[in-house]
């Protein structure tokens, strides 16, 4: 039987939503001051040519996801210049300045307050997420947010009404905004797979050292020494595993085809890892249109797997891959032999894939606000996520509260 939980009010009043065991929220420190010490000149490199007007960004949290993601996307969109780094470690900064150009700083709040800057990524650790997406909002900069959105509901809630009482723009992770899953939402719109029953994803790879291997090498650092601990493994500073930081895509997936959920059930476990929080996580979750979605995870997947299938009554379709342009779709070919194979169809999505940078600078030149990877959809794939953890200790499914409407 469910745990029931009371309804939210439209608009994320202010109505506080029912209580949950809430995750340990970790200990991370504030942002340091930049100290009075004298600094190389800022690095400033021109911005792509373009004939529309400048943009100047500023990235919170220039660490290892700037130097992987951000930077690389940012400074390949004409128009759009990266003109602040703020970060912990001034060495990183100054590195990733010489690559890309910025001013760098180590007082995270220089950024909120520069006048000169149109736009904030932030890029920090998640639960500092939200404090700094407020901070930039309230400073009348618009937002790229990278995921997940926060460690608690009330969080995700607060977050919800400020984004929403702002006229800027607001783009949250994961991007659900490209050819596969538009095709494949098409698809299923059109009626060729019948009425959905259930869809299945997996995101997974072999764990955040590969990622924090990759990093270091990017950054120039020397490799992790033997026994030097990892953060993500370590509950004081991640508060979550696996599930937030590799089952946000799978569950954020679910959300984009299936639409509002409003039951999940989870399963946890530390499989392989040195770690205190979760490295494999399943979920099972019910939708409001009554089809059933599974989101798995894992830090224990080394051949790495991104994969979604939708399954209707008369077909499926399935995408593997990231971003793969390409669908396979089998669909019923006898209602009186159950032995003759289905029929297969490959097909070619359409549409050009844009990156989430490129798709928020557009949104920002066109002033039209997300309508895919929005506050609430942020907000209900973090709901879901906790659910998840919250009914892998109890035993129990959890209902939901928030909604995408």
């Amino acid at each position: 039987m469910a745990k029931a939980r009371s309804k939210p009010s439209k608009q994320a009043k202010k109505a506080k939503p029912a209580k949950r065991a809430k995750p340990v929220k970790p200990a991370i420190k504030a942002a340091p001051k930049s100290t009075p010490a004298a600094k190389p000149a800022p690095v400033v490199k021109a911005a792509a040519k373009s004939s529309l007007p400048l943009l100047r960004v500023g990235i919170i949290g220039a660490g290892g996801i700037a130097a992987k993601m951000h930077l690389p996307q940012l400074t390949k969109i004409p128009g759009v210049e990266v003109t602040m780094l703020a970060g912990r470690k001034p060495e990183r900064l100054q590195r990733l300045a010489n690559l890309y150009g910025g001013e760098i700083v180590t007082d995270y709040n220089r950024v909120i307050d520069d006048p000169r800057l149109d736009a904030v990524v932030v890029a920090t650790p998640h639960p500092q997420h939200v404090e700094w997406g407020i901070k930039a909002l309230h400073a009348g900069k618009h937002l790229f947010m990278q995921k997940p959105l926060a460690p608690t509901i009330e969080e995700a809630n607060r977050f919800v009404q400020v984004v929403e009482a702002s006229p800027k723009i607001t783009y949250c992770l994961p991007q659900l905004s490209f050819p596969a899953l538009e095709n494949i939402k098409q698809l299923m719109a059109s009626g060729a797979l019948g009425r959905i029953s259930a869809v299945h994803c997996r995101v997974s790879h072999g764990g955040p050292e590969v990622y924090y291997a990759e990093v270091r090498d990017l950054l120039g650092e020397p490799p992790l020494k033997p026994g030097e601990k990892l953060w993500f493994f370590q509950a004081g500073e991640a508060s979550v595993g696996a599930l937030f930081d590799m089952g946000v895509y799978a569950v954020a997936r679910l959300v984009a085809v299936l639409g509002t959920a409003r039951r999940v059930t989870g399963f946890t476990t530390i499989l392989d890892k040195p770690s205190e929080v979760e490295d494999t996580a399943t979920l099972l979750v019910e939708f409001k249109n009554g089809a059933l979605g599974t989101a798995e995870t894992g830090w224990t997947d080394g051949a790495r797997t991104a994969r979604i299938s939708v399954h209707g009554t008369i077909g499926r379709v399935e995408q593997n891959g990231y971003f793969d342009p390409k669908l396979v779709m089998h669909t019923q070919a006898s209602k009186t032999r159950e032995d003759i194979p289905p029929k297969r169809t490959e097909i070619l999505c359409k549409g050009a894939y844009k990156n989430p940078h490129e798709q928020w600078i557009d949104a920002i030149r066109t002033n039209t606000k997300p309508t895919v990877e929005t506050a609430r959809a942020a907000r209900h794939i973090t709901e879901i996520m906790l659910a998840g953890l919250e009914s892998a200790k109890s035993g129990q499914a959890v209902d939901l509260i928030s909604t995408l409407e």
